[in-house]
């Protein structure tokens, strides 16, 4: 079994192939860079006319008659001037090249058959180990050179790499599986969110049914964490930036916020990406002793980021979210228990949605540390620390260099949906960091004044992307405690409608979400609609129904469940709510 390094070469070295491919098929394309990325490797190029998906067999036919010609990757350290002799007609590798020699970094080629590209290398060490049967051409799309909206589009072509033939074609029916729940097709088909041109991309406006979920959401995160004692604060959408001048977003983050101006003042103010610097100012608000910690705080404020048109996706990738957030303010010797408290209502958040996880630690990257705030010795004491706790928990995880926040280390937790893929979202951070550039104190049991310890943590996350992320792990079926109509009642005929609305009327009363369709379509259609809709229950109401005084219930999940008396459909309806039944 390869590991991920060497799965990342055979990718490279195949984007690589796919480049010398295409400009045998198109000798007068322009080849610019190719990277290997999670499920396989991409190549821009500038097309003299446009290509399309039909072209992609062709494409992929001329990779494999390459691939025999191919052996090791011949690397060669060379000059500014030899190295812009070799791509003198290609503009895009005479940028790449001006910039390597900015650096003061060596340029590299590396050769292989009859195609030489400009590489700082990561290849296999014999082209003829790849697996012909173990990649595949996945689609065509545009992009912008260098990701940048000013620069000219270019055409980028997708593959897919794997291992071998068996799991390149389990990553392909996971594909087709998810094509079929993507999110966006069923929050439409299922009245959940609109995106609306006229307010604008990545900003969803949520229906009545989209906001019943999303509250779902947010009521659980918000009972378990008021479970482990955090207390609700409310905190305004934009601050001054002053504010992240000080916890140091204003340096590291601008890029990625919202400015906002004022019509009165010349103050410099930003819509918040995030809630943890106003949480200080919650701290900050009056003297604290070692006895008033942890002091605990939650919020589910709007936030902002300023996403590039090009990165946004549904509900995944937003400008506009909340999160189930929170901040503890604690001493050193609290922060393993409240690190624990934490992990256990993620748990149950995840055991109660269906999701396995795993757990990612996340460290800095030591070799690129103007990404961070803090010294070394800092991000050493909170690193160990962290893993510490996973080690006492007897937790397996693994590591994630170059994966943590600003301001600290933290622990992801990766969750497996029912499809395969996984997803990064709940997370605890530990930061040493922010209370000291805000100069938070506490009076400790010598009287002497200290810094708390911040942590960070976020149960499901965002709950917009949650609920994107939902969406199409239940394929849009939704357990009863989360399903915005729970139940669906259809009378047969007219005749009939009087006494289902009377079921309806005690239904409603008893707290559960129930909908009627009445008798004016046909009995099949109503049916129908209620099947497309997703709804976990249906009652139809007959005449056998009025006579016995009782309902016909059917489950989405486990068809007729014969008569009963009301009382009993109720109690159960209630019960599966109550224990968020699956």
């Amino acid at each position: 079994m390869k590991t991920h390094q060497e799965l990342e070469h055979v990718r490279h070295s195949l984007a690589h192939l796919l480049a010398a491919a295409v400009l045998r098929l198109w000798p007068d394309t322009k080849n610019t860079i190719g990277p290997a990325i999670d499920n396989g490797f991409y190549y821009d190029f500038e097309f003299s006319a446009p290509i399309s998906d039909k072209d992609l067999t062709k494409i992929e036919k001329k990779m494999r008659d390459t691939l025999k010609d191919w052996n090791a990757f011949e690397a060669k350290e060379v000059t500014a001037a030899e190295a812009r002799q070799h791509f003198k007609d290609n503009p895009y590798k005479l940028e790449l090249i001006d910039e390597i020699v900015e650096k003061g970094e060596k340029i590299t080629l590396y050769t292989s058959g009859r195609f030489t590209d400009l590489c700082r290398g990561g290849h296999v060490e014999d082209a003829q180990t790849i697996n012909p049967d173990s990649f595949k051409l996945d689609r065509v799309a545009g992009a912008y050179w260098r990701g940048d909206e000013n620069n000219k589009m270019l055409t980028r072509i997708y593959g897919l790499a794997f291992e071998n033939k068996t799991e390149l074609e389990k990553y392909i029916t996971m594909q087709e599986e998810a094509r079929k729940r993507d999110h966006k097709k069923l929050g439409k088909e299922l009245d959940l969110f609109v995106f609306s041109e006229l307010v604008g991309p990545g900003l969803p406006i949520y229906t009545p049914k989209g906001t019943t979920i999303r509250n779902q959401i947010v009521e659980f995160s918000r009972e378990l964490q008021n479970d482990i004692g955090f207390e609700e604060v409310h905190t305004p959408n934009m601050n001054k930036a002053e504010l992240f001048k000080v916890s140091g977003h204003y340096e590291k983050y601008r890029e990625d916020m919202f400015k906002v101006s004022s019509q009165y003042t010349k103050e410099e103010y930003f819509l918040k990406p995030m809630n943890c610097p106003q949480h200080t100012q919650v701290y900050a608000s009056k003297q604290r002793s070692y006895r008033d910690l942890p002091v605990r705080i939650s919020d589910f404020a709007t936030l902002y980021r300023d996403e590039k048109p090009g990165q946004l996706s549904g509900l995944t990738r937003l400008r506009a979210f909340s999160q189930d957030d929170g901040h503890i303010f604690c001493r050193e010797d609290q922060i393993k228990t409240e690190f624990n408290a934490v992990l256990g209502a993620i748990n149950k958040a995840l055991v109660a949605y269906g999701m396995n996880y795993r757990i990612r630690l996340s460290l800095w990257d030591p070799a690129k540390k103007e990404k961070y705030l803090g010294e070394a010795d800092v991000w050493e004491k909170a690193q160990k620390l962290l893993e510490e706790i996973l080690i006492e928990n007897k937790l397996d995880y693994t590591v994630g260099i170059g994966e943590a926040a600003i301001y600290g280390p933290k622990m992801d937790l990766i969750t497996t949906d029912s499809i395969g893929r996984e997803w990064q979202i709940s997370t605890i951070q530990l930061d040493f960091i922010m209370p000291g550039r805000f100069d938070l104190k506490f009076t400790d049991k010598d009287g002497k004044e200290k810094t708390p310890v911040m942590i960070h943590r976020a149960l499901v996350g965002s709950p917009e992307r949650f609920l994107g992320i939902l969406i199409e792990h239940y394929a849009g079926n939704f357990p009863l405690w989360l399903a915005p109509v729970q139940v669906c009642v259809i009378p047969v005929m007219e005749t009939h409608l009087a006494y289902a609305e009377e079921i309806v009327k005690k239904i409603k009363a008893s707290g559960v979400r129930v909908e009627l369709k009445g008798a004016d379509e046909n009995l099949g259609k109503r049916v129908r609609v209620a099947k497309n809709e997703k709804i976990p229950y249906i009652i139809i109401v007959g005449d056998k129904d009025i006579d016995a005084k009782k309902i016909t219930l059917e489950s989405r999940n486990y068809g007729q469940l014969g008569q009963m008396t009301l009382e009993d459909t109720i109690a159960k309806l209630q019960k599966e709510i109550a224990d968020k039944t699956l």
